[in-house]
């Protein structure tokens, strides 16, 4: 099989070295890249500057993607900042190559139902980056929701805060895609996971009302805060985002009428009140696991032709209930979904 991985900054360099461990030699893996840095950005998001990146991965690079497209990749892992990702994947599902689009699948709706009618025309696999779906904890509370073990849901709460200058260590903050508008960056967009996690476990909304904007004195040009609550699924949802505390959070918790279950993600802990269940808890969880078993995924899928864990449909959702958030945000109303 032969892949290619267009970008390989952080989580370009985390997919082929997880691509490489899975399938070995025998994979042929090359590259899109613009800048060429050739240092190794490592699993805990340093850099290793004595490392040579292209050499370590044993990967062949190409500048411009018409020379990329020129060795037939059978997939493409779409890795670049997130306002590149549609055109970069129309032209790959064009050339007829499976599709691996990190998160967010556009920053844009503008030509993402092109995208999805190549992908259908040319039987193509397409997946979206969402490894939060897979941590073992988020597949537990999932289970536990279906089963009905917390009764009538009555709300839940998604919360995700950090400290940006934080996030990727090994760069200037004010420089990542993350932190740029032209980039299609900022806390709604680059943590779409929590949109995709409330509508997977809780069900599409139908009506998004949303506040928050550029509320600390980090320099970006973008949203840092945004608060919004998601009607119309199995149960009203609120997401808080920010991108301006020092201490990380990433949780979910819901309440139902027989009681509540709180999801730490970064202690990788479900607990119940009462206990309804056992609580769940797995000490010193490896981080990279979700993103190893999502490319195991997308790459069983494309070698027997089977739809992925996250399809390119819940990526767009995803994609529609973010921008209707940062919509509701800018406007002050509330934003219906058809």
């Amino acid at each position: 099989m032969r892949i290619l991985i267009a970008g390989l900054g952080a989580i370009g360099q985390r997919h082929a070295r997880n691509v490489r461990a899975l399938r070995g030699t025998a994979v042929e893996l090359f590259a899109l890249r613009s800048r060429r840095l050739r240092h190794v950005v490592t699993d805990v998001l340093t850099k290793d500057e004595t490392r040579d990146v292209e050499s370590e991965l044993g990967l062949r690079a190409f500048e411009h993607l018409d020379e990329a497209l020129g060795v037939k990749p059978d997939a493409v892992f779409i890795c670049t900042p997130s306002s590149r990702h549609l055109e970069i994947a129309q032209r790959a599902a064009d050339a007829g190559c499976h599709l691996f689009i990190e998160k967010p699948v556009s920053n844009t709706m503008e030509g993402v139902e092109r995208l999805r009618a190549t992908v259908a025309g040319r039987g193509l696999v397409a997946m979206v980056g969402s490894q939060w779906r897979f941590h073992p904890c988020v597949r537990a509370l999932r289970e536990f929701l279906e089963a009905g073990v917390l009764g009538r849901l009555e709300r839940a709460e998604v919360e995700y805060a950090e400290y940006l200058p934080d996030w990727h260590p090994y760069e200037d903050y004010r420089t990542s895609y993350a932190a740029r508008a032209e980039l299609g960056g900022g806390v709604v967009l680059t943590q779409i996971h929590d949109y995709d996690l409330a509508c997977w476990l809780f069900g599409v909304p139908r009506r998004v009302t949303a506040t928050g904007g550029t509320l600390s004195d980090l320099e970006i040009d973008v949203e840092d805060t945004a608060s919004a609550v998601l009607e119309g699924g199995r149960v009203a949802v609120t997401v808080r985002q920010t991108f301006a505390s020092r201490s990380p959070v990433r949780t979910i918790t819901v309440t139902g009428a027989r009681g509540s279950a709180t999801l730490d993600l970064l202690r990788a802990r479900l607990t119940f009140s009462p206990a309804l269940a056992p609580d769940s808890a797995i000490a010193e969880y490896e981080r990279n696991q979700m993103f190893i078993e999502e490319a195991a995924n997308f790459l069983g899928c494309v070698e027997r032709r089977e739809t992925p864990a996250v399809t390119l449909d819940d990526g767009i959702t995803a994609l529609r209930v973010a921008l209707a958030v940062k919509e509701s945000m800018h406007s002050g109303v509330t934003v219906e979904l058809a």
